[in-house]
Parts: structure tokens; sequence; C-alpha cells
């Protein structure tokens, strides 16, 4: 319980980091580029990311149960996974290269934007290097690329590039962050793997890690396009205009999801362990415990920002305001799916063939949810934003669905409860929502500067006090390893020693 709460205070921090830096670059693309450029370029890196997932084929929260189960060196292990999300993202680069109109399908390709899909090879090794260094417990890695050096090369590069093509200045940017964030994560990891030493590829290890994380990555894919099937059907219903609204709602309300996915690089390799180990009722009360801090902080972010919303989304610039009744569903959708995304972290372990079949009917039913919700919008003669609505809505139906049969399973299979809702967090929400409607009295730059705080602490306060226990209080309690671990890489071990 320690190791996860020193995760999840580490990412915690990354999170905060990466806040900040998130925000430039929305306020950035909306001022400077608009929301058609945003549109365009939130197809274009949609269908690139798409692309890098598959190409890690699962390996981003696989590679810790091969790390787990071997006895050969951990540096083979991990270059063979290297080796495989090498063939996986030339594949896929290939694909993208001989068909750049898949990223661009509702506008013209004048210059250098069919050079984007170099940044595939870029996210995928990022990815799985990461993880590999996740495994020994250097989370601060991932903080530093994925929280520092990512954001803000992209804020950076776009603020620059906005002089040079308000077109395309986004996309470069974005080629321009994914390489600085492979180098950041390449410096940490051969610190601690370093290159291997009488390595030598065996396609029958290969081919057996490829099976082996087949269900793993069509869970991994099926995870990620649920929170991309949004834009994918809007960007066939609506202009491109109507879609970089939308994604700033999208990018808004994503940042509580990055709370879950601060106990990922650590939740994984300590659930991994504990089923090998047998031990059954330590990974159902690890799945509680972090299930109740991420939708505890899900909500009260959600809250937060979408009491707001309309102050919120009007920092990006005025013509957003319309999509603040997409970014309150979208941030209901994330409160919905806290207790889905957990109990998948077990279940990519424990039953990944029927997390998989869960996975593509919630899917399924969110593309159809979306459609069927425009189409009855539409014939009802609904205002544009809110037909645009429908996908966000529809995601929201589709994460309950997950939430409930994914815990469900993951119960029967522990033998022990998994869920970790507790009541306390309606008498918390409660609180949030009576500093909110104070907030909104007062005008949006007080709305911003002081309601957004007010609502975190009332919140905050009333679930300290009326939902944590000691366990719980364990995730505050922040050491000095915690910020040495920003900056230091930590120690290699022994390929084959458990820790």
């Amino acid at each position: 319980m320690a190791a996860l709460a020193r995760g999840g205070r580490i990412n915690f921090l990354g999170f905060v980091l990466r806040l900040i830096a998130r925000v430039p670059f929305l306020f950035i693309a909306g001022r400077m580029y608009g929301a058609e450029a945003l549109g365009r370029f939130a197809y274009a890196v949609l269908v690139v990311e798409f692309a890098a997932q598959i190409a890690t084929l699962g390996l981003k929260r696989g590679l810790a149960e091969q790390l787990a189960q071997t006895d050969k060196p951990h540096v083979n292990v991990v270059w063979d996974a290297l080796l495989v999300a090498a063939v996986g993202s030339f594949l896929a680069m290939g694909l993208l290269f001989a068909f750049p109109q898949a990223m661009f399908p509702n506008s013209r390709i004048y210059g250098l934007e069919w050079l984007l899909p170099i940044a595939v090879i870029a996210l995928a090794w990022s990815e799985v290097m990461l993880s590999a260094l996740a495994y020994r417990h250097d989370v601060g890695a991932t903080v530093r690329a994925r929280a520092i050096v990512e954001p803000w090369t992209i804020s950076i590069a776009a603020f620059a590039l906005a002089f040079v093509s308000k077109r395309d200045g986004l996309i470069f940017a974005y080629a321009l962050s994914m390489i600085a964030a492979v180098v950041a994560s390449t410096i940490p990891f051969l610190r601690s793997y370093g290159l291997p030493r009488g390595w030598r590829p065996s396609p029958g290890d290969l081919r057996r890690m490829i099976r082996r994380n087949l269900p793993l990555a069509a869970a991994d894919a099926v995870e990620w396009g649920s929170r991309r099937v949004d834009i994918a059907v809007l960007g066939l219903f609506f202009s491109p205009a109507v879609v970089g609204i939308y994604y700033v709602a999208q990018n808004v309300a994503s940042l509580p999801s990055k709370l879950k996915t601060s106990f990922d690089p650590i939740l994984g390799p300590v659930i991994a362990r504990n089923l090998a180990a047998g031990d059954m009722a330590a990974v159902a009360k690890q799945v509680r415990q972090v299930g109740f801090w991420v939708i505890g902080a899900q909500m009260g972010v959600a809250l937060a920002l979408g009491i707001p919303g309309e102050a919120v989304m009007g920092l990006v610039g005025p013509a957003f305001v319309a999509g603040t009744a997409a970014l309150g569903f979208l941030l209901a959708a994330e409160v919905v799916a806290a207790m889905a995304a957990v109990s998948e972290a077990a279940l990519i372990y424990t039953a990944r063939h029927r997390n998989m079949m869960l996975s593509f009917i919630m899917i399924a039913l969110q593309a159809a949810f979306s459609v069927a919700l425009i189409l009855i919008m539409r014939k009802l003669d609904w205002p544009l934003m809110w037909q645009a609505t429908g996908p966000a809505a529809g995601l929201m139906l589709a994460l309950g669905f997950a939430a409930v049969t994914k815990s469900i399973l993951l119960s029967r299979i522990l033998k022990a409860p998994v869920s970790g809702w507790r009541w306390p967090l309606i008498w918390a929400a409660i609180a949030g929502v009576i500093a909110g409607q104070l907030a909104i009295l007062v005008p949006e730059w007080a709305e911003l500067l002081f309601g957004v705080p007010a609502i975190l602490l009332a919140f905050g306060y009333v679930l300290w006090t009326r939902g944590f226990g000691p366990d719980d209080r364990e995730l505050f309690k922040m050491r000095k390893a915690d910020i040495n671990e920003m900056s230091l890489p930590s120690p290699a071990e022994s390929p084959s020693a458990p820790r």
C-alpha cells in the first residue's frame, strides 16, 4: 500500500506539472490558431496515436507481467519488447505514409504534414521504456517525460511556429514534443537497463510475446479508442471548427483521467507480483484502495472544472464557450469511468479475454449511443453544439456499463469486493456544489481564481474528515524520497530478483 501511495504521489506531482503546461497549450492553440486548425490537428493526432497504441501490442501494461514471470535477463526481455514495438511501428508508419489522407480526411495536404507518422515509433518506444522503468519503481522518469518535457515542448513550439504557419504549426509542434519525450525516456532507460549483452532475439520468443499480449493490445486499443471515438464520430457529422471546440472540452475533461493514470506505472507491477504469489486478497484490497483514491480525486476535479465550465472554456477563446455542455458530460464520464479503469488494471492479468470482450462491447455501445443521440437531436432540430454533445453522453453511458460489468467480473475472480465507492463521496460532492454555486455569482476572473480552489477545498475537507481512514491518508504523506525520485533514476536491480 505504501508503494502504491508513493507512486501515486510522485505521479500526482506529474499531473499537476502536466496541468500547468497543458493550459498554456490550449490557450495558445485556441487564441493563435483557432477552432478550425485545432480540429484538423485533433484528427491527425487521433490517427497517429491510435497507430502507436496498436504498435506497442499491449506492452505498455503487459511488460510488467513478462518481467515478473521470466528467468531471462530483464534487459533482454525489454529489448525484445522494443524490437516488437519497432516492427509494429514500422508497419503502422508504412500505412500512414502510403495513405496520408487518413490523417487529414477533411483537408488538403500542402507541405510536410505527411511526415507526421514518424511520431508513431517515438511514442511507442517511449511507452515501452517508461513501462520498463516503472517495473523498477522509477516512476520519476514518466513524470519527467510525460509531465515536463512533452507538454512544455508542444506549448513552446506551438507558440513559436504560430509565426511561421497557422495551418501546420500545431502538427509540427506535436511531432517535436514526441521526439523530445522519447529522448527524455531513453536517457533514464539506458542508465537503468543499459544495452543488452549477448542478446540474440529469438523469433519464437517474439512470437510468444506478441501472441500473449494480443488480448491486452486489443483491450488497450479499445480503452484508448473509447476516448477518441467521439472525435471520430464528430468528424463524420460536423465541421472541423466544431471538432476543434469539442477537442478543447475533451482535453479539459481528460485532466481528471490523468489522476487514474498516476497509479498505472506502479499499480500494474504491484498487482502482477501479488498475483504471481497467489495473494488474491491483497489484489482486491489494492484495487479498492486505488479505486477510492481515483473516484474521489476525479469527482473533486470534475466539480471544480464543471461548475465554472463557461469560464474555463472561455479561457481558450470566446468561441469555445459553446462547448460547455459537452465539457459537463465528459467530466461526468471520467467519474463514471474510474472503477472500470482500476478494475481493468487487475483484469488484464486475471481475465484478459473476458476483459477484452467487455471492452469491445463497451466501444460498440459508445459508437451506437453517440450516433443515435446525434441523429435524434438533429431530427428534433436542436442547436448545433447541443447535437455535438451526443458523443459525450454516449461515452458516459458506455463507461457506466463498463464500470459495472468489469468490477463485478473482477470481484467474482478475486472472491472479494473491489468497489472503491464510499458514501461520504456524496456528502463531499454536496459541499463542492454549494461552494460552486457561490463561486458562479462572482465575475469570471474571480470564479477561476477563487471559485475553483474553493470547490476543491470544500470537497476535500468533507472527504478528509468523513471518508478517509489511515490507509487513505498514506497517499498524502509526502517524503523527501518522493522528491528525489523526480530527479534521480532508481538503481538497477538484478534481472530475476523480485521486488
